[in-house]
């Protein structure tokens, strides 16, 4: 598979400009699966694995790569397919997930795709309640499935989602402050939206950033002043129809929300989000998934928010 990934400093300058390329795979002889290539580190022939006793059962073993240890996933197994027989003969893609790295075993892959977000759309109403599929999109006339990895991640390794006591301040209660949370993923909501319970914030849910921005336009036409009303935008930067780069740079030029605060958040690392998110115009970036920095950060742009309220109302 040498080569597959060559040119990744290329796609970076895809980031921002509504575009993605998917890495291609397939699991025994279901239809095809996507991954975000901004995920994958490489993709190798699977490795000789060392069995770990009384580990999670879609955990194949560990294996040595380039220094490191990391867990290899059955990836079919995970999503409730067939497990694998025998590993031998398939390939493991190396990806990396909030600062950790994994690897999932696929049975083979085919290629890299360049697309549009807006060509990755959100599984059909029913179809997603309970499977792991995030996004669907078509590739030569075949559906293409986009897991979400960071479910499976969450069921096989678990996170924390409680806020570490003493971080949580008392605020005010006399400014309406509202939260508007994007995410595609279902867990990656649930973690965000649970941080947020715990700190008294209400919020309201969107599942990409198309469905986000046609709620803020909604708000705007409803007559409600969405600059004091919300204080804030958390959004996934990945995401079916309109990613968090896009929809950060529509808010900014729509009169009425260009002084809304945004932060982004990915499971994606690497020194381009950083440079994207002051390219598009974010007040905050995420790049790893910890309560209590999330904690710490929205309350931050809250006092923010209550204090332009306060020089606005002068």
């Amino acid at each position: 598979m040498a080569g597959i990934l060559d040119g990744v400093d290329m796609r970076t300058k895809l980031a921002g400009h509504n575009r993605l390329e998917l890495l291609l795979f397939r699991l025994g002889a279901r239809q095809r699966f996507g991954i975000n290539v901004f995920k994958v580190q490489e993709v190798i022939q699977c490795p000789p694995l060392t069995a770990v006793p009384q580990s999670h059962p879609v955990i194949l073993g560990i294996a040595k790569l380039r220094g490191k240890t990391i867990s290899i996933i059955d990836l079919s197994r995970a999503i409730g397919a067939a497990a694998v027989v025998d590993p031998r003969d398939k390939f493991v893609i190396v990806a990396e997930y909030n600062r950790k790295v994994q690897g999932f075993l696929v049975d083979s892959v085919d290629r890299i795709v360049n697309m549009n977000w807006k060509e990755i759309l959100p599984p059909p109403k029913g179809a997603a309640d309970g499977s792991y599929m995030t996004a669907v999109t078509q590739v030569d006339a075949e559906l293409v499935e986009i897991i979400d990895v960071e479910k499976v991640l969450d069921e096989v390794i678990g996170g924390q989602d409680e806020v570490s006591e003493g971080i949580i301040e008392e605020r005010r209660h006399d400014l309406p402050q509202h939260v508007l949370m994007v995410d595609d993923s279902s867990v990656a909501r649930n973690q965000v939206t649970r941080v947020l319970e715990q700190m008294g914030v209400e919020y309201t849910t969107a599942n990409d950033g198309r469905q986000a921005l046609d709620q803020l336009v909604a708000w705007i036409a409803e007559g409600r002043d969405v600059e004091n009303w919300l204080a804030l935008v958390i959004s996934d930067v990945e995401m079916p129809r309109m990613d968090g780069y896009s929809l950060t740079r529509a808010i900014r030029e729509h009169p009425g929300l260009e002084h809304l605060h945004v932060i982004l958040h990915t499971s994606l690392s690497g020194v381009f989000n950083k440079s994207m998110v002051e390219k598009v115009g974010a007040n905050d970036f995420l790049p790893k998934w910890e309560p209590d920095t999330l904690a710490m950060m929205v309350q931050e742009h809250l006092r923010q928010h209550a204090q332009e309220c306060q020089a606005s109302a002068m």
